[in-house]
């Protein structure tokens, strides 16, 4: 049996990226918790954010659809940190939702800047779909509290 963290590495493993994180939706405070990153010090798994209201929550938690940008102008309406992103020489972004029925979280994927070509984007989103029962159960060890 895989912990939630061998699960996101091996997951990050086959989706690349210079940059992943995972995220989990906590409803009930309002907050999205990070239970993964590839950047420890950037983005420590302690990291929140609020789930605020816009286009990207409409698009990505709301919708189920994901979120593909592929400059930092595209993002960075979005992502305050985005000057963090850039300087770790990102300059795209995928964000997956992950569904249990609604979203439950997220998979952040980032790299340099043009990588999300359509190809890219549906090899990553196959690859996630493939294993999103081992993500979802893993999601659903997330500590909330």
């Amino acid at each position: 049996m895989s912990t939630p963290d061998e699960v996101y590495a091996t997951l990050h493993t086959s989706v690349g990226g210079r940059l992943m994180t995972v995220t989990v939706l906590d409803r009930k405070a309002g907050l999205a918790r990070r239970v993964y990153t590839s950047h420890p010090v950037e983005y420590p798994v302690s990291g929140t954010k609020p789930m605020g209201q816009g286009d990207w929550t409409t698009q990505v938690v709301d919708r189920g659809e994901p979120f593909v940008a592929n400059t930092v102008a595209e993002f960075a309406i979005y992502f305050p940190d985005h000057a963090v992103i850039e300087a770790l020489g990102c300059g795209s972004a995928l964000n997956v939702p992950v569904r249990d029925g609604a979203v439950i979280g997220t998979v952040n994927i980032l790299d340099i800047a043009h990588f999300f070509t359509p190809e890219r984007v549906a090899e990553r989103l196959a690859i996630i779909e493939t294993r999103r029962a081992e993500i979802v159960k893993a999601m659903s060890q997330a500590d909330l509290a």
